[in-house]
């Protein structure tokens, strides 16, 4: 009886010994296997022959002189740096785009300053990422999820007073993500609506905010001018966004790229559009001097100017750089 009992207890231990091995040997198999494709991701991304590169880095600058010119004007000297950047990503179905774009540029006037006024003036701050990532459910249609973001790096002023700051780092900052449709009929072209869109205006800086600038809501005040309720530095719109990009050499060495996006705020005032748009000419004269030519304008209904009358209110942005320098080109064997 003993013997039969020890039996069935060595038959019952083994069995459940034999159970957990095979399970654990299971376990492992399906975390080699996750392991396995986990590096067949990393090993896809990671293959050079799905990735399209393109890195340009450029500097701009131009000095005056002036000596006893009639017409008058003052001794300077400008320069403008800049980066402009492209990764695409394309593996069967899957296209993954992101940009980035970088400038800072000023002039420096030589010579004594009048009282009030600066010597120095930045005439360019730009930090511009965007990126996209789409599925191809039909040959040149996506499904798209796009995000973006933009600020700048050094402080903004009325000049030539130096002395009211109008932006900083952050302030604004402007963050956004959309879900919608893409067609992509060539590398040189896509054009993207999404209904499901989101803005998101930050405003790092409590006098900045305070003063409501650029669509935050305005601090409140009460008789005596005390501080009640602090400006909020966080702004949130919800609705549509539409853009369009395009991207092609028209002729030798002169490259076109320009965008233009509307966004659309469902909850407040849905029919004054915000526009941003940018056309970018780039003249190649050989392999290290270049000239370009951008226009750029914006057009935001949540952000008041006041225009040389005094009035304040929303105003259409405009602003052109024309430059002359130094420019190389960095790209890979699949960039265009």
């Amino acid at each position: 009886m003993k013997k039969t009992i020890l039996s069935i207890l060595l038959f019952g231990v083994s069995t459940s010994f034999y159970a957990q091995q095979n399970a654990l040997v299971k376990e492992t198999d399906k975390m080699v296997d996750k392991s396995k494709k986990a590096g067949a991701t990393a090993d896809m991304l990671s293959d050079s022959s799905y990735w399209s590169t393109k890195m340009l880095f450029g500097i701009n600058g131009s000095q005056s002189t002036f000596v006893n010119w009639a017409a008058g004007g003052r001794n300077n000297l400008s320069m403008l740096g800049f980066l402009d950047g492209t990764a695409t990503y394309r593996k069967k179905n899957i296209k993954w785009n992101t940009d980035l774009k970088l400038a800072l540029g000023g002039v420096r006037f030589l010579g004594k300053s009048t009282e009030g006024t600066s010597n120095t003036q930045k005439t360019d701050d730009v930090i511009d990422l965007s990126t996209a990532i789409g599925y191809e459910f039909k040959e040149k249609w996506y499904y798209t999820a796009v995000g973006g973001f933009k600020t700048q790096m050094l402080n903004g002023y009325v000049y030539p007073n130096d002395s009211i700051r109008t932006s900083t780092f952050l302030a604004p900052g402007y963050l956004s993500a959309a879900m919608g449709i893409e067609y992509a009929p060539s590398t040189s072209f896509n054009m993207f609506i999404s209904p499901l869109a989101s803005k998101f205006t930050l405003v790092n800086d409590a006098v900045l905010a305070n003063q409501g600038a650029y669509g935050v809501k305005a601090a409140s005040y009460d008789g005596l001018g005390n501080l009640i309720t602090a400006g909020k530095k966080l702004r949130s719109e919800y609705g549509a966004y539409f853009r369009l990009r395009f991207q092609k050499e028209l002729f030798k060495n002169v490259e076109m790229k320009s965008r233009l996006e509307l966004f659309s705020n469902y909850i407040e005032n849905p029919q004054n559009v915000d526009v941003n748009a940018e056309v970018i000419f780039t003249f190649k004269v050989n392999k290290w001097l270049s000239s370009s030519l951008q226009w750029n304008f914006v057009y935001d209904d949540d952000i008041s100017i006041t225009d040389s009358k005094g009035r304040v209110g929303p105003r259409a942005q405009f602003k052109s750089v024309l430059g002359l320098g130094v420019s190389f080109t960095l790209k890979n064997k699949n960039a265009l």
